[in-house]
């Protein structure tokens, strides 16, 4: 049986929250598929965008991050607008998008897939400027309020509900101006979501009205007050409510402005300071997956 991609290239995040032996896991199953591979190491931000653009540039026909959602984020910005998929071996904390897209759990299963599988899907992305990001943005927390590494390895993915208690006591209401598709919306509160994939890495997503190949952003905004929480809530529960839909919208083009400005980030890395806009491009990104994911 021929490979679908005889040439394979992996990124491999070593700070990423799994503790597994990879590279004979790698080994074992592209040698037994005949698969020529190579790998390369980040050691910061950055590295994975330009180690995969690097192996695009010498003829790979694949290039993959191993790691969490901010190694796939940036393996998403290297592969864009090449014609070439990406693919996707879970490897973080969380990975949500790996979650999202169908990917195996376990590693030699998601390395089988590459191995044997010719099915691409094509999602939505969300540009910003000159970069993208695949899951989702937010404004309102500080740096020092985002999940730390440390927390991320003594709780797991716990960490992220852990640090989202704490932060809803201390982080300050903002008042922010939404403009969606050219129709303008005013609202307080003290986070803003731009979300493209909502799936997390507990297999829960924040919201089940969203979706990755509808061409559409999802918006919203989080308040401390009960009826946003509520709403919240009922959102992550997929229940249809008038409630549910409390500061929610949907969208092609949003243009996000805070007063005071707000921090941004996109898929967990930071990215400056509102203000901020975003557009969808519809089924922009090809994903190595399984019979039956999103987009397939």
């Amino acid at each position: 049986m021929t490979v679908p991609y005889p040439r394979i290239h992996v990124v491999v995040n070593p700070a990423s929250g799994k503790d597994q032996p990879i590279l004979n896991t790698l080994n074992d199953v592209f040698v037994k598929h005949g698969v020529d591979w190579s790998i390369s190491v980040t050691k910061k931000y950055g590295d994975a965008t330009e180690q995969a653009r690097a192996a695009l540039d010498q003829g790979v026909d694949l290039v993959v991050g191993y790691g969490g959602d901010g190694t796939q984020h940036e393996i998403a910005n290297a592969v864009l607008g090449t014609g070439r998929p990406m693919g996707i071996l879970p490897g973080g904390t969380g990975n949500g998008f790996a979650n999202e897209m169908g990917i195996p759990k376990q590693l030699r299963a998601a390395v089988e897939l590459l191995c044997t599988s010719s099915r691409v899907s094509h999602v939505d992305v969300a540009q910003v400027g000159d970069s993208f990001f695949i899951q989702r943005m937010y404004a309102g927390i500080e740096p020092d309020q985002q999940t730390t590494r440390a927390q991320k390895d003594k709780y797991g993915v716990l960490a992220y509900g852990v640090t989202g208690v704490r932060r809803l006591r201390t982080m300050q209401d903002a008042h922010f101006r939404l403009t969606i598709d050219g129709h303008t919306i005013e609202v307080s509160g003290v986070k803003c979501y731009v979300v493209n994939s909502a799936m997390t890495g507990t297999g829960v997503a924040i919201t089940q009205r969203a979706s990755i190949t509808d061409g559409l952003l999802d918006v919203f905004v989080l308040g401390r007050n009960p009826l946003s929480l509520m709403a919240a809530e009922q959102r992550l529960l997929n229940l249809e409510s008038p409630t549910a839909g409390f500061h929610y919208w949907q969208g092609r083009t949003i243009h996000v402005e805070a007063e005071p400005p707000k921090t941004l980030w996109t898929d967990g890395e930071y990215m400056g300071h509102t203000p901020v806009t975003v557009q969808v491009l519809p089924g922009a990104l090809a994903v190595v997956v399984t019979e039956g994911s999103p987009g397939a």
